[in-house]
């Protein structure tokens, strides 16, 4: 997997980081990364109105809504760390959730093993839906842009498809910053704060997928 297809987009900036971990994400995440789930931490990167709607207006752009219970996830992260309810999941993930939290960028982050073929970015088709938890739920993509791999889309800045999700098993991993030219720079800024951390967690070949647009 060297680079990922990105189809033409007016709004798109999008950084794809790719790690492995020489354990699987069974092992806890440290206290210095738990510490930065609270929104008073002092981090590289913050948040605001400004942030959200140039995401919002991102998502608008293939005729998505999204609002309530399609908003974008680094809204739910804001809102569960306010209320003190943002808790671990494995290392991967953890990393996200603390790079969206402050950056207001929402990120998706897969199991590399559990992607099949190669990867693009696109507008998804209307009618598209796929599960995005355990309990079977789904969630109508139509005008939505994702990740996709051969067998259809698996991430996306709102929910990610339970398909590829990462697990206490994983240990190869993909992320996907869902950036916009309106806060130009800003995904990249959150993806190399994130590798910081990922190698802070013990992460080892850490690097940027160049991105082919189509």
């Amino acid at each position: 997997m060297s680079k990922v297809e990105v189809e033409a987009h007016p709004l798109l900036e999008v950084v794809v980081l790719s790690c492995v971990f020489p354990q699987h994400l069974g092992e806890a995440s440290t206290e210095a990364l738990l510490d930065q789930f609270s929104v008073d931490y002092s981090a590289p990167l913050s948040t605001g109105d400004d942030v959200k709607l140039a995401v919002r207006d991102l998502l608008r752009v293939g005729g998505f809504k999204p609002s309530g219970r399609s908003k974008p996830a680094s809204e739910y992260l804001i809102k569960a760390a306010s209320g003190g309810f943002l808790s671990s999941i494995n290392k991967a993930v953890d990393v996200c959730n603390v790079v969206s939290l402050h950056s207001g960028l929402p990120i998706s982050v897969v199991d590399r093993e559990r992607v099949n073929g190669d990867l693009s970015i696109a507008v998804v088709e209307e009618g598209t839906r796929y599960v995005f938890n355990a309990s079977g739920q789904e969630i109508d993509l139509s005008g939505l842009i994702c990740l996709r791999d051969e067998h259809g889309p698996c991430a996306n800045a709102v929910k990610d498809s339970q398909r590829t999700k990462t697990n206490a098993d994983s240990s190869q991993c993909l992320y996907v910053f869902w950036g916009t030219s309106d806060l130009p720079g800003r995904a990249q800024q959150a993806a190399d704060w994130a590798a910081e951390l990922l190698v802070q967690e013990g992460a080892v070949e850490v690097e940027q997928l160049p991105n082919a647009t189509s």
